[in-house]
Order: structure tokens, then C-alpha cells, then sequence
């Protein structure tokens, strides 16, 4: 088989939606976070220690849904850390990412071995099982995690344009004082959306680990500030960040059908994700006008 037939083919389909779907979760809950202006940085370290507690509690229960709901709640957790940390505290938001960041590598190797004797990797868990016999291309297409995360995705767009809570949530990222004099509880609102983006996010990190039906120490491999970057170019939207996310995780893939098809190093297409991040965020680096923009009030409190 060619490379052309290889890319075209239903393996590239499958490898492409499958590494879609952390990158699209963690720039979801990147972009609920920072449109109520609190900056997110700690996306990596919530996909990492949600793709632990997923497998942990899996692998303890037998349990592939308790092992979904532990995954989405530990990046809750997290994420509320990252609020009260931020809105209540008024640390840097930058520290606190960078914090939680650390913290999340460090903290699931001590984990690892605490729990499995191991800092490389846990035991194998089954994951989410469903249509052994169905063919390829429709497994992928009615992949759980992913019918969830464009659920997420349409659920986070019609909320933030339709209802009271994205309204005051808006108003919050663009001018959180002006907010406050109406009434709008600012850290409460921004409480709760950094904790959706952090559960959102979680929901990804559990979908990388039971796609491989482990935990790796350091397995996200720089997604979350992928995502991070897709939020940015996306212009903090939560359908183009979704888009922004499958043209990321193409590139993703390519390491993966064609490392046995070309001449090629893998570590070129390895490197793709990141150097196609950079050159997407220095074209867009100065858009400052329309919808496509940062949020006025992001990284700053009322006063």
C-alpha cells in the first residue's frame, strides 16, 4: 500500500479522530475557562492526572463508567484547585498553571509506584468497549468520546450564546468590574467555569488513557498546550478550537500510518504538531478586531 492509499485509508480515519478528541476536550475546557477570563495553562496537568485517577479507579472497580466519572471528576477537582487558586487567591494564573502542571508529572510517577510498583506505566485496563463486530470506520465515527465531545462542543456554544449563565459568564471575561456593579457574582462565575473546563478537559484526558488502555508517565506529551494554542487560534470559539484541534491531530497521526510507509524519520512527523502550533500562532498573533479575539478582561479582576 502506498503512502497516498495509507493517508486516505480508514486506519488514518481512526488514528485522526482518535488523537482529536484529548486535544478537542482540553481546548474545550481551555476556552469555557478563559472566556470567563481566567487564564488556563494547566490543561496539560489536568489531561495527565485525569488519565491516571480513569485507570486507577478502572482497574480497581472493573468499572469502564466509574473509571469515566473518576477521570471527569479529578479534572473538576483540579480545575476548581486552578480556580481557587486564581479567582479566591489571586495568585498569577500563570503560577498556578505552571504549579499544577508540575505537580500532575511529578505527583502520577509517585502514584505509579505507590499504586502498581511502577513510574512508567500502569497495568492494562480494557477501556470502553462497544462494536466488536462493527467495521472500522463506524466504530470511529460512533466512538463514544468523541459523540461526547461534540456534544460538549455544541452544548459549550449554544450555552455561551443563548443562555444567562454564558451571558454573565462572557460579561465576566470582558470586563469583570463593570459585571460586578450589576450584580454578577464574578468569582462564583468564574469558579464554575474554570471547574466545567477542568471536567471537560478530564473527559479527555480519560479518553487517551483507555485508548491505550494504560497510563504512561508523561503521556500527554505536550497535548494540553497544543489545545491551549487552538484555543488561541480559534479566537476562543468553541467550534473552530474543535477545528483547530483535528487539523493539529492530523499532523498528530501521520507519525503513526506512515512511520513504516517512507524513508522518512518519524521523528519529523513527530515534531509536526508543534512546529504547525507556532507558525499557526505567529499568523494570528495579531489579530486584535472581531469575534476572533481575546476576552478584554482575561487575566484580570474586578476591582
Amino acid at each position: 500500500m502506498s503512502a497516498f492509499e495509507v493517508i486516505v485509508s480508514g486506519t488514518m480515519l481512526a488514528q485522526t479522530v482518535r488523537m482529536t478528541i484529548p486535544y478537542a476536550c482540553a481546548s474545550l475546557g481551555g476556552v469555557v475557562s478563559e472566556r470567563s477570563g481566567v487564564v488556563n495553562i494547566a490543561l496539560e496537568g489536568i489531561l495527565l492526572s485525569s488519565a491516571l485517577a480513569a485507570v486507577a479507579v478502572q482497574g480497581a472497580t472493573g468499572s469502564a463508567s466509574a473509571g469515566v466519572l473518576a477521570g471527569v471528576g479529578s479534572g473538576a477537582l483540579v480545575g476548581l484547585v486552578h480556580a481557587a487558586l486564581v479567582v479566591r487567591g489571586r495568585i498569577d494564573a500563570i503560577v498556578s498553571g505552571l504549579a499544577i502542571n508540575l505537580v500532575a508529572a511529578g505527583g502520577t510517577r509517585f502514584a505509579l509506584r505507590a499504586l502498581y510498583g511502577s513510574s512508567s506505566n500502569s497495568p492494562s485496563v480494557r477501556g470502553v468497549r462497544y462494536g466488536d463486530d462493527w467495521g472500522l470506520v463506524l466504530r470511529t465515527l460512533l466512538d463514544p468520546f468523541l459523540l461526547l465531545t461534540l456534544a460538549a462542543a455544541g452544548l459549550l456554544a449554544w450555552s455561551l450564546a443563548r443562555t444567562r449563565f454564558g451571558l454573565r459568564l462572557r460579561a465576566c471575561g470582558e470586563d469583570p468590574s463593570a459585571a460586578q456593579a450589576v450584580g454578577v457574582d464574578v468569582a462564583l462565575t468564574r469558579t464554575l467555569a474554570v471547574t466545567i473546563g477542568g471536567a471537560i478537559c478530564g473527559l479527555g484526558g480519560t479518553a487517551l488513557a483507555f485508548e491505550l488502555h494504560q497510563f504512561q508517565a508523561g503521556m500527554t506529551g505536550g497535548r494540553g498546550f497544543i489545545a491551549l494554542a487552538a484555543v488561541i487560534v480559534a479566537g476562543w470559539r468553541p467550534w473552530p478550537a474543535l477545528g483547530a484541534c483535528l487539523a493539529f491531530a492530523t499532523l498528530d497521526a501521520l507519525q503513526i500510518v506512515l512511520q513504516n510507509q517512507t524513508r522518512v524519520p518519524s521523528q519529523i512527523f513527530a515534531v509536526l504538531p508543534f512546529v504547525a502550533t507556532l507558525v499557526a500562532l505567529a499568523v494570528v498573533s495579531r489579530r486584535t478586531t472581531g469575534n476572533a479575539r481575546a476576552p478584554e478582561g482575561l487575566g484580570k479582576h474586578p476591582v
